[in-house]
């Protein structure tokens, strides 16, 4: 994953939303019940579709308030739903599938039916031993740490880089070919939970949200002091491995800055703010508008540090080299068309401007050029001026066999 976020540093943040067609085979209609796949004690919940029943096992006692807010959102007895069209009533009935990501998952319960709405209010994340190892997990969406509220989605296959981030409080015990015929805009027909022996019966779902909100503020604040100390323990991990990582590699990053440093002073800066000198010329040629190149790019910051590059043996010299990316072909020069104005960050374009095909070049890009205040993926922190080393080709270079 984090190969993806660096790629799509430079060439613009992405929107992974997506929308997959509707199937056009013919899927026949089940008539799935709760108490068909309730074979043993549990709370179920049966989810109605136009393509069939997708039942799935409540984890009550692990997430309790999760699974609280979901029954009493399906029985409509939650009382804290600000929208007085939806308080009182079956809050998911008639809802849509608003989002699905083929071979990741499908996404509902937002009553704009758009990613943005909810039932009026957040409640805090469950995070227990349930991991995303396996298709049909049932998650809650969210867009932060401790912002749950209706919306919820089941996944198609794996996806262990959510663990942690998204509360889990259910699977799918039946019906999972029905999760993976579901197409964006598919309709929630309705939702019927299922209680099964002694324990799940007791589990009074409205009770159960309503005390946790009535010890909202207290629960807060213990979850802030949870959170807090998590981070302390987190930046002392990541600290040690800086340390461990800059002892091995601190003589090629100090190199490296010490080059750019002594380059810089003899560099062109244009009228934009961006600053290059080229280290290697090539044919002379400049790509005419229209024409499709190839560059290879290796991505820094001021102090030397690498954070990406398209080269393997960069990767290799500053320990960034992953194996799953080089498996998938990922270390390869990015096709791109001369006179394009979009899709990278301005001093990106700009430099790529002011190559000749077969040229060398390092840009200076300044924060303004790059990406400013807000910095990108985690990756590039605010106000960070970015260097870039680049090679431009005519063509690409041959696969490895």
């Amino acid at each position: 994953m984090k190969s993806k976020i660096l790629f799509v540093l430079f060439l613009g943040i992405i929107n992974l939303q997506a929308q997959v067609k509707k199937s056009t085979t013919p899927v026949k209609k089940t008539t799935t019940t709760a108490t068909t796949a309730a074979v043993v004690p549990g709370i179920f919940a049966t989810i109605t579709t136009s393509k069939g029943a997708i039942v799935m096992q409540l984890e009550y006692q692990k997430t309790p308030v999760t699974v609280a807010n979901f029954i009493s959102l399906v029985e409509g007895t939650n009382t804290f739903v600000t929208d007085a069209k939806s308080k009182g009533k079956p809050f998911y009935n008639g809802l849509k599938f608003h989002r699905v990501i083929k071979d990741f998952m499908i996404q509902g319960g937002d009553p704009s039916g758009n990613g943005s709405g909810g039932p009026g209010y957040k409640f805090k994340d469950e995070f227990t031993d349930l991991k995303f190892d396996k298709s049909g997990i049932l998650a809650m969406a969210n867009s932060g740490p401790g912002t749950n509220g209706s919306q919820f989605f089941i996944t198609h296959v794996p996806t262990n880089w959510l663990d942690g981030k998204h509360t889990i409080f259910g699977h799918v015990t039946k019906g999972i070919k029905v999760v993976n015929t579901i197409a964006q805009d598919d309709i929630i027909t309705k939702i019927a939970i299922t209680r099964i022996g002694t324990a799940a019966k007791v589990f009074n779902a409205t009770k159960v949200f309503s005390d946790y909100y009535a010890n909202k503020a207290e629960d807060d604040k213990k979850q802030a002091a949870i959170a807090a100390e998590n981070q302390q323990k987190q930046a002392a991990v990541e600290a040690e491995a800086k340390k461990v990582y800059f002892e091995k590699y601190g003589a090629v990053i100090k190199a490296k800055a010490a080059y750019f440093a002594t380059l810089k002073t003899t560099a062109t800066t244009t009228a934009s703010g961006l600053t290059y000198a080229i280290t290697q010329k090539g044919s002379g040629i400049k790509p005419v508008d229209g024409f499709t190149f190839y560059f290879h790019y290796a991505g820094y910051f001021e102090d030397g540090t690498l954070f990406d590059s398209s080269m393997e043996e960069v990767n290799k010299t500053y320990g960034k080299y992953d194996a799953n990316r080089a498996a998938q072909n990922g270390y390869q020069p990015f096709p791109f068309q001369a006179g394009k104005k979009d899709g990278m960050i301005p001093g990106f374009l700009e430099g790529l401007n002011v190559m000749n095909l077969g040229d060398k070049a390092v840009l200076f890009i300044p924060a303004p050029l790059a990406y400013g205040e807000r910095g990108a993926g985690g990756v590039i922190p605010p106000n960070a001026t970015l260097i870039f080393e680049l090679e431009i080709t005519a063509t690409a270079p041959a696969p490895k066999p």
